[in-house]
């Protein structure tokens, strides 16, 4: 799969899967423009500062790109020990103001990839008040929001990438007059540098998932999906969430439903 002549934004492109996924998108031939808070240290060919909890940087940010990209991978992201609010707003908040801002410097037939996670796997469970979270949550009412929807530490991570499912499906042929596509990748537990952040989190429940999938995930396992989701071979792939766990999920629906 060569992605040469594509430029593609990766967004938290200093670390993690976002790291990996600029080196994957390197070595297939793309120029990688990355966004982050922090400076990458390889592996991008321009580098825009962003700060995703200031919407004000996010507008700077956007503005100072040229434009012309022919993916958006929206990888930046949270782990559950951070602040509620902050935990929400960089996961879907954030990842959907810079995403909105940003279409109009997308190349025509551009891909857009949201790294959504395993724990959005419950989002048919709540989907009346995602749905309605999704339709009025911003910058400015975050902090009152989570306390009506009674979103804690425990349940931010969680409700945030089941937004974020939600919010891909939803958006499916928003721009289809300029055949843009967006779809979604839900890792399960991955070897990253906030690994032991949704351990400490999560305790048990992590810890007997992994043993059910064997290992956790590393970035390179993640990095090829959002590469084939940036290219032309998954062209015909569209609003869809890709779940890319080691066979967790189907061990959850295995569960929840009995068969």
């Amino acid at each position: 799969m060569n992605l040469a002549g594509k430029r593609i934004v990766v967004t938290g492109a200093a670390s993690g899967i976002g790291q990996q996924s600029a080196k994957l998108l390197k070595e297939r031939s793309a120029t990688v423009i990355g966004f982050d808070r922090n400076q990458p240290a390889a592996h991008v060919d321009e580098y825009i500062h962003v700060d995703l909890v200031d919407p004000a940087s996010i507008e700077r940010a956007v503005a100072s790109f040229s434009g012309g990209a022919d993916a958006l991978c929206n990888i930046a992201g949270l782990p559950p020990t951070a602040p509620v609010n902050s935990v929400l707003m960089v996961n879907f908040i954030a990842l959907r103001r810079f995403t909105e801002l940003m279409v109009d410097k997308l190349n025509d037939g551009a891909s857009i990839v949201n790294m959504a996670s395993l724990a959005g796997i419950g989002w048919p469970g709540a989907i009346g008040e995602l749905v309605s979270f999704i339709d009025i949550a911003d910058f400015d009412n975050v902090d009152s929001l989570c306390r009506e929807y009674h979103i804690d530490q425990e349940r931010s991570y969680f409700f945030s990438k089941e937004a974020l499912v939600v919010w891909t499906m939803q958006n499916w042929n928003t721009w289809k007059a300029r055949n843009i596509r967006i779809n979604a990748v839900s890792p399960g537990p991955v070897e990253t540098p906030i690994l032991q952040d949704f351990l400490d989190t999560l305790g048990e429940r992590a810890e007997e998932d992994m043993k059910v999938m064997g290992r956790a995930g590393t970035p390179q396992d993640i990095a090829g999906v959002v590469a084939f989701l940036c290219s032309d071979d998954s062209a015909w792939i569209n609003g869809a969430n890709i779940p890319t766990d080691g066979g967790m999920s189907a061990h959850v629906m295995k569960q929840m439903h009995g068969f």
